[in-house]
């Protein structure tokens, strides 16, 4: 019988998922910390926290999405977190360059979810949360690819959700706005107060504020709650 609680976070070496990964090993999860490239800085927190261990996989690649899968698939929580930015012209974007990005911010997290939920739907237990954004619900100018992919988890989660239900499983989505994290490391002072000034609480959003929201949605504190987008962009609607 298993005795500890296990949750996978995808991207989780650094940034909103390393936030996630540290406030879910407080919970006293076990964690798979899920890296593509990241692979030092996932084994560097996997020695700082313990009770973890780090696996690689690209999750633009299908096959590579299948073996996560088979290595996790008796986890308790899985956090669809893992994400690439795609800032550009609609129309300056070439069809490969836009296919990794959708497999990755979309169909990894579908697929992802599809091979975990038997061993969940056997158990009448388990929680998905999955990472959007705030232009997954406003859309971006210049963003338009990624802002489709980020729309499209936010209704993957909410037909999930009633799918799901019955079999004792909760389905969440959080959508961060603006978060102070290394993908944002290219907006110059001009831009993060230009964007500041745009924000109702003034200021961007840390990601320790995302996954505090991550955690709360993973524990039984939020029982009863499926279904729901979770903003948590300091009243910013993109």
């Amino acid at each position: 019988m298993k005795t500890k609680r296990i949750a996978l976070v995808t991207g989780g070496a650094r940034g909103i998922g390393e936030a996630i990964c540290r406030a879910l090993s407080k919970e006293g999860y076990y964690l798979y910390i899920h890296c593509n490239q990241s692979i030092n800085a996932a084994a560097d927190l996997c020695e700082e926290l313990g009770n973890s261990e780090f696996v690689s996989a690209d999750l633009s690649d299908a096959a590579a999405v299948e073996a996560l899968a088979e290595k996790c698939k008796d986890i308790d929580v899985l956090v669809n977190n893992a994400g690439v930015a795609l800032v550009s012209p609609f129309d300056a974007i070439s069809e490969e360059t836009a296919r990794k990005m959708y497999e990755t911010n979309l169909f990894a997290p579908i697929n992802l979810a599809r091979r975990i939920l038997p061993s969940m739907i056997s158990r009448k237990s388990g929680v998905i949360i999955n990472i959007s954004s705030v232009f997954g619900e406003s859309g971006g100018s210049c963003e338009v690819d990624y802002s489709a992919a980020k729309a499209g988890i936010i209704g993957f989660t909410k037909a999930l959700a009633k799918e799901v239900g019955p079999a004792g499983i909760r389905v969440n989505c959080v959508c961060p706005g603006i978060i102070d994290t290394d993908m944002n490391d290219d907006l110059t002072f001009e831009d993060v107060d230009a964007l500041c000034d745009e924000i109702p609480l003034g200021r961007m959003g840390e990601a320790s504020e995302v996954a505090e929201c991550v955690a709360f949605l993973a524990s039984d504190r939020a029982k009863y709650i499926t279904g729901s987008v979770f903003d948590v962009n300091g009243g910013w609607n993109g």
